[in-house]
């Protein structure tokens, strides 16, 4: 059996070459190549998944990345915070008599001339940073492999090779989506693209906005080809798999000496040069969900007997945090369970927000902690917020679009699917609102009551949909942020809560993770009982309203998905009554 003609880890642009080589020679005229693929997606995708080669690739962090050598392959997992538009570059150009490409690379193999046999394509621009609030348990590159030996004499080649090819960014594009919202100074010419140009690099208008000037946040700006606009969406999770392009020894030359001057402007207080952001060429990428950010996720299928015990073990470990309050831990579950799975108008099908009411500075001490490190071992990215009316008036809850930078800067509320935000109003007391004040109270309301975020874009506001479970630790109950649920918090005890070994946690979070996605249905019969016990509630109390009963259907889902069901019995069904009878005499 021959070997492959290349190394897919270390040399993937060799890959890449042979697979543009082999289609040229098969007939495929390289103009037709633009957001195609020939072959190379394949390849990689059976070198990683079918061979097992995933597990060699190093993952991408601020200590791996300066061990990297340019153009191997990594991976990069973490969240779409922005969305840069496109870019022009020359995918493909004839050297001599050979068709040669440009794709998953900033610079040219071999110097292209003026020759007008070039083929000018676009790649996406996306930036993307570690998802926010995530757990240390949940974060992959803590079992990441270490970088392994790469060839340095062939590395010092590569970037020969880049010195001596000419570097240059002249056409200045843009997302024409962007246009309405763009004042006429932040508007940029649109240069006509000449074959004359030496254009290799293309127009990066995503490095101007790469990373913090203060440089705490690691990011990456992720260059997208092949793939439909609709395949990867704003606040995704992605594990993204490519050519790494970096070069820590490339020096900024603030007075535009420097080859890669033309692609940066000049305000260096926001933009950065590639020796501290990584560019990775993605190869292949992947959408995460909760389920994958389990390392160490039990192989079963979630069988009612198998899941029967977790959820025993897990409501007593609750019950234990929650100072022996049983009630207060059944409700917490169906919450740890919640999850957005429809739309119906504007409102969000799943959803299920918790307000614990009966807090003080004394209570919150112990217990706020004791629920704060509970979730976070069970889910994989949480937050928690302080609230109070300084808090209000001076943060940025909501992204806002910075023109002067073309980003958008993310805000406290520009969260992953799935994640968990503890609100914590024990701190809260009267004072005014400013402006800000009062639109971050607007913010957290239409974020518990719709699942959305207003997107802050100066000239226009655009509401993106969430799934954020909220849970609110109060006094009394939050009139800022009124919760599906409110449900008084009697702890009797504040016994030891011991230590759970791994094994269990992953059981744990796997449980929270499978069952939360499981489909769910009402026969008929049951629907029936359904419905005639929602009209004597009715009849019995007229303050009930569609948003009650609406409530009472998530939970009835959720208490069936909490054993594993995926159809609602008659017997949990009663059992949702009576947590619901219970919770009345409390608020009572």
């Amino acid at each position: 059996m021959v070997g492959r003609q290349y190394d897919c880890l270390v040399n993937p642009l060799g890959a890449v070459r042979f697979t543009f080589e082999k289609a040229v020679a098969s007939g495929s005229d390289p103009a037709s190549f633009d957001r195609k693929d020939w072959g190379v997606a394949d390849l990689f995708r059976e070198f990683l998944f079918d061979s097992d080669g995933l597990s060699q690739v190093p993952i991408l962090t601020p200590s791996t990345v300066q061990l990297a050598q340019p153009n191997t392959l990594v991976r990069f997992r973490g969240m779409i915070q922005d969305m840069l538009g496109n870019e022009f570059y020359v995918g493909a150009y004839k050297n001599e008599d050979t068709w040669n490409t440009n794709k998953f690379t900033d610079v040219s193999q071999f110097p292209m001339g003026t020759s007008p046999n070039m083929r000018v394509w676009e790649r996406r621009l996306l930036y993307c940073v570690p998802v926010p609030g995530q757990n240390s348990w949940a974060d992959s590159t803590s079992e990441g492999v270490i970088y392994p030996c790469t060839n340095v004499a062939s590395a010092n080649r590569e970037k020969r090779l880049r010195e001596n090819c000419s570097v240059s960014a002249d056409v200045d594009m843009q997302d024409s989506s962007n246009d309405l919202s763009l004042p006429p100074c932040a508007k940029k010419m649109r240069g006509e693209f000449s074959p004359s140009e030496n254009i290799t690099e293309g127009t990066d208008c995503g490095t101007s906005m790469v990373l913090d000037s203060d440089g705490n946040d690691f990011a990456c700006l992720v260059k997208i080809y092949d793939s439909p606009e609709s395949d990867l969406k704003l606040n995704d999770v992605f594990e993204f798999i490519g050519v790494l392009t970096y070069d820590t020894e490339v020096k900024f030359d603030k007075g535009g000496d420097n080859e890669l001057a033309n692609s940066f402007p000049e305000d260096e207080s926001v933009n950065l040069p590639p020796s501290k952001v990584p560019r990775l060429h993605c190869l292949v990428h992947r959408k995460l969900s909760v389920d994958d950010m389990i390392l160490s996720s039990p192989a079963m299928e979630p069988k009612p007997h198998l899941v029967k015990g977790m959820r025993e073990s897990l409501l007593r470990h609750l019950t234990a945090v929650l100072g022996d309050d049983e009630l207060a831990a059944h409700f917490m579950l169906l919450h740890l369970l919640s999850k957005v799975h429809a739309r119906v108008d504007s409102f969000a099908v799943g959803k299920l927000s918790l307000n614990l009411t009966g807090f003080d500075k004394a209570s919150i001490s112990v217990f706020g902690n004791r629920i704060n490190d509970a979730v976070k071992n069970l889910v994989p990215f949480s937050h928690r917020m302080p609230l109070t009316v300084e808090y209000l008036n001076t943060a940025s809850l909501a992204p806002v679009k910075d023109y002067q930078t073309n980003r958008l800067v993310c805000g406290v509320l520009q969260c992953a699917e799935g994640s968990h935000l503890t609100i914590d109003e024990t701190s809260l007391e009267a004072g005014t609102l400013n402006s800000n004040g009062v639109e971050n109270t607007k913010i957290l309301k239409d974020l518990m009551e719709f699942q959305m975020v207003e997107y802050d874009f100066k000239y226009y506001k655009m509401k993106m949909n969430a799934d954020v479970q909220l849970l609110i630790l109060s006094e009394g109950k939050s009139n800022i942020i009124p919760a599906d649920l409110v449900v008084p918090f009697h702890p009797s005890s504040v016994g030891p809560l011991g230590t759970v070994d791994a094994e269990t946690l992953n059981a744990w979070r796997w449980y929270l993770a499978t069952l939360r996605s499981l489909p769910h249905s009402i026969e008929t019969e049951m629907q029936k009982v359904v419905e005639d016990d929602m009209v004597a509630a009715r009849q019995a109390d007229r303050s009930l309203g569609s948003e009650d009963f609406s409530r009472w259907l998530s939970m009835g889902r959720l208490m069936s998905a909490s054993f594993g069901e995926t159809c609602l019995s008659h017997e949990h069904w009663q059992m949702v009554k009576e947590m619901e009878r219970l919770r009345k005499e409390r608020v009572q």
